[in-house]
């Protein structure tokens, strides 16, 4: 018996070594991430003004006539960013509501794994199709679109993160207990009532947390508008011309033709240092919500 018990707990502790060393190791990798960006960056910005990379207005590492102003990039990923946000957060929350309130368990179980797939379609497919469908579509309502813009690639990345947005917001949803739901139409709310006064406001951490996470995503996207969007750094907030985003330009320096060691290599560091930091306080945004709704939920 005490055999047996010696060999239990052996295992016990093999079992735990193993977690402990897989979780390790996705620690290892972050922090080998951060300790890469970090030293490039900080070469970086010796030879760069840390004053000037935030406050010039013309982003041209790969020209003669050097400048290192990262606010025409930063206007591009924003304005494209935003775009999306106008198309996926308005429409994923009201697909969202419609999954939970209004399906029947027979149309959720067809409609959602349908929204789902879209989330697993290539973003390469994604920026072709803003390039060579919507764009020309787009210019026979505005013909003073340029063939790479913004707008496109924006409605097209909307469309990509939309299921984000309604499927983790469906799940918030679907969480809240069936008990406040038959409180309300006890009380002689509406449906409609039910979901926007009862259901919402109790799954707010939730969709907020996917809000916050959509737009993560979209600051991050990359293909898409590489692809759709241009590669023209400019201080714009005009969705109709060519602009060009902080992962377009980390990709644009990656081909190859610039090389390693340089200033102008290392910029991809130090914008790439910047977009870790926007999307890292996104996610601190994102669980600050999450625990502030739950708290007065609760």
């Amino acid at each position: 018996m005490r055999h047996e018990a010696g060999k239990e707990r052996l295992r016990e502790k093999g079992v735990n070594l193993f977690l402990f060393s897989c979780a390790s190791l996705s620690i290892l990798t972050t922090l080998g991430i951060v300790g890469v960006l970090l030293f490039e960056t900080v070469e970086f910005f010796r030879e760069v003004p840390f004053i000037q990379f935030f406050t010039d207005t013309q982003w041209t590492p790969l020209f003669v006539d050097k400048h290192f102003g990262i606010l025409p990039l930063l206007a591009g990923t924003f304005l494209v960013s935003s775009i999306a946000i106008v198309v996926a957060l308005p429409l994923g929350l009201l697909a969202a509501i419609y999954l939970s309130e209004y399906a029947s368990p027979r149309t959720r179980e067809v409609v959602k794994p349908l929204l789902e797939i879209l989330a697993g379609v290539p973003t390469v497919v994604y920026g072709y199709f803003a390039l060579l469908f919507v764009t020309p579509l787009l210019k026979k309502i505005i013909p003073s679109l340029s063939g790479f813009n913004a707008l496109s690639p924006g409605i097209v990345m909307g469309i990509m993160i939309l299921p984000l947005v309604s499927s983790l917001s469906e799940d918030a949803m679907a969480a809240v207990p069936n008990e406040l739901r038959e409180a309300s139409y006890g009380m002689g709310a509406t449906r409609f009532q039910t979901a926007t006064k009862v259901v919402l406001p109790s799954a707010a951490s939730g969709i907020a947390s996917s809000f916050i996470l959509a737009v993560s995503r979209a600051i991050g996207e990359t293909m898409i508008v590489a692809i759709a969007s241009g590669q023209q750094p400019r201080l714009t907030l005009n969705p109709l011309v060519p602009i060009e985003t902080i992962t377009a330009y980390i990709v644009q320096v990656s081909l190859g033709d610039t090389p390693a060691g340089t200033i102008e290599y290392k910029t991809i560091y130090a914008a790439g240092m910047t977009l870790f930091v926007l999307t890292f306080l996104f996610n601190g945004l994102s669980i600050w919500l999450s625990r502030k709704f739950r708290e007065e939920y609760q």
